[in-house]
């Protein structure tokens, strides 16, 4: 019988984990699956005990509206996921036993790897957006030692997460509206500084609304990374490329993710030596 692992949520149709996961096993030869489940909200009790008792089932990606609920679930939770507050694998033990983690981190902060190696007089980044993944964007900025400033719809929530994730320190919360007015702010423009504009909200993605964003904003030298994925050239990103700056898109976070996903799931990590050309060519068409 072949390893198995999937992909649930509700609506679950839209995910790409099936198109990313199923290029590798295919580039690696695996005797392996990976398939996409609909689990209803309140299913997910029967789908995990179905699961547990099967051997080939290496575990899932959780994706909406699970990510929280499924906490409850798990035998075990991984330090980080706990501290994000958010699960989105879940991996099966020899036992049965089921793991909780957060790749999200991982895979948001794999295409800024080469730029937080390098020593930084300040370091600064300005999210937009407070739902989970933004919860597990800042807490991986943090680890990094870059200052936040975290905007949303409700600022209070945005500060109740800065409060939760790093209690103490210097970090800020704003209005999301904030960053749609322009600004007259003098920013500091030395050499060894590094500065960051994430959105990490829905705005901006098909059927949702845009997003208002005035690039005045901007520090020179920043990196602009817009994690929504439909579409990939967000106005975000195609503003800012025009405008000079270096941008990183959604894919880049979710195939970063599902890598780390995929070598807990089949004990291989996989293939991306090309930098993901092929898969990326794969995924737009």
């Amino acid at each position: 019988m072949s390893r198995h692992a999937e992909v649930i949520g509700d609506p679950i149709a839209q995910s790409k984990s099936p198109a990313i996961h199923g290029y590798w096993i295919d580039q690696l030869g695996l005797n392996a699956r990976y398939d996409r489940q609909q689990v209803k909200t309140g299913g997910l009790a029967e789908y995990l005990a179905a699961r547990r008792d099967d051997p080939q089932w290496a575990g899932c990606n959780v994706t909406m509206p699970h990510k929280l609920a499924i906490m409850d679930h798990c035998d075990r939770l991984d330090p980080l996921a706990e501290r994000i507050g958010a699960v989105n694998t879940v991996v099966r033990g020899g036992d049965g036993s089921l793991t909780g983690y957060n790749t999200d981190a991982a895979g948001f902060l794999e295409p800024l790897a080469q730029d937080l190696a390098s020593p930084h007089y300040f370091r600064m980044a300005r999210v937009l957006g407070t739902g989970g993944a933004a919860r597990a964007i800042v807490a991986g900025l943090l680890d990094h030692g870059i200052t936040v400033v975290l905007a949303g719809r409700d600022p209070a929530k945005a500060q109740a997460i800065l409060d939760e994730l790093a209690p103490g320190q210097q970090h800020h919360a704003v209005p999301l509206d904030h960053f749609a007015e322009p600004t007259d702010f003098a920013f500091d423009d030395r050499e060894g500084c590094f500065d960051l504009v994430v959105n990490a909200s829905p705005l901006g993605m098909r059927d949702q609304p845009p997003l208002a964003f005035d690039f005045s904003h901007v520090p020179p030298g920043s990196v602009v990374y817009d994690i929504v994925t439909a579409p990939l050239e967000t106005p975000l990103i195609e503003e800012a490329r025009n405008r000079g700056f270096r941008t990183v898109d959604g894919l880049s976070m979710l195939i970063g993710q599902a890598a780390v996903a995929f070598e807990k799931f089949f004990g291989v990590a996989p293939p991306r030596g090309d930098g993901d050309a092929q898969l990326r060519r794969m995924l737009t068409q």
